[in-house]
């Protein structure tokens, strides 16, 4: 039996990486088709144009980039924009939206109302929406950099965004060994890390709007585990806190786990709605790369191969975390 299950599992393997080849395969020959009329329409195509210099600035973002350099590291520098504002945003949605489910079944009723409150505004108002109306906020109803509003210690909030600490290098080290503080002067706020208006309105954007769907999805998977299995933690004497994380929402994140990866992914795509706001990512280098070239389904492409990696990356992660779920509460 053992020998069956092998071959079967090879089988299974051999099959899957043939579609793989073969789905492959159909992409390359309709991009090699697509490239072909192009040229033969007269039309420049190619995609050799990334190694040529971009010949354009990105304003912000953790990869220093420059004009001179090639548009390849320009479609990086847009990625790790990306990346830099939707990991953020997903941890807000994630511990933000679990909470707002716990608090959908909360026995208080204030609490219970807040949050259904807040599950029905943010979903039915579309995303785009929000996050014209945060940057807007941000832009025009804080204060200026000379008024700078202080919510923390080393942490400023105004027109030109949050400047917060920042671990930086002392001399003769590589590693982060002290931490520099910001410090607001008559006209400006120097040291620390500065975080812009258009960085914040697409990390909060994507952060409050995901976290109305993570607490729906927290919600119906903790009201999927039977009732039985509450009772018995209640007669163990559990407290209700001990209930929820130690028999509750172990048995729920069978159920929570894929559903919110299908979140997670929504959350990576929709960034590119921060081209609506001029933060410099992934969709919004691209479209530069497209006026300065020209080019515009291999810019298309590039895009879509990112977006596809990337989700396969995330569906890839999860999955193999669900499976670990699954194995511990229903083995």
């Amino acid at each position: 039996m053992k020998g069956r299950g092998g071959h079967g599992a090879w089988l299974s393997w051999a099959l899957q990486i043939a579609l793989v080849a073969l789905l492959l395969a159909g992409v390359w020959a309709l991009a090699a088709h697509a490239l072909g009329v192009l040229r033969g329409r007269g039309i420049q195509s190619g995609f050799d144009f990334l190694l040529q210099p971009a010949g354009f600035e990105i304003g912000e973002g953790w990869l220093d980039f420059h004009a001179g350099q090639p548009f390849w590291r320009a479609f990086l520098a847009g990625l790790v924009n990306t990346l830099r504002a939707a990991a953020p945003a997903a941890l807000i949605a994630l511990v933000l939206g679990t909470l707002l489910g716990i608090g959908r079944l909360a026995p208080h009723l204030l609490v219970r109302s807040i949050c259904i409150w807040y599950v029905e505004a943010l979903r039915n108002v579309p995303l785009l929406v929000q996050l014209l109306m945060l940057y807007f906020a941000l832009t025009q109803l804080l204060p200026d950099v000379s008024e700078a509003v202080q919510l923390l210690p080393g942490v400023w909030l105004s027109k030109s965004g949050l400047s917060v600490p920042w671990p930086v290098a002392s001399d003769g080290h590589w590693w982060p060994s002290a931490l520099e503080w910001p410090e607001r002067n008559v006209f400006n706020i120097s040291g620390g890390a500065a975080l812009t208006p258009e960085y914040l309105a697409i990390v909060l954007a994507l952060g409050l709007y995901t976290a109305a769907f993570v607490a729906e999805i927290v919600r119906a998977g903790i009201q999927s585990v039977p009732a039985g299995q509450v009772d018995a933690a209640r007669a163990m004497g559990f407290r209700p806190a001990q209930q929820l994380r130690i028999v509750v929402l172990p048995q729920a994140l069978r159920l929570i786990v894929p559903a919110v990866t299908n979140q997670m992914l929504s959350l990576v795509k929709n960034s590119s709605l921060a081209v609506a706001v001029g933060y410099p990512e992934l969709v919004s280098v691209a479209n530069t790369s497209l006026n300065s070239t020209g080019r515009a389904f291999e810019c298309i492409a590039v895009v879509m191969a990112v977006y596809l990696l990337l989700s396969l990356l995330i569906a890839g992660a999860t999955n193999l975390y669900n499976a670990r779920v699954a194995l511990r509460g229903w083995r």
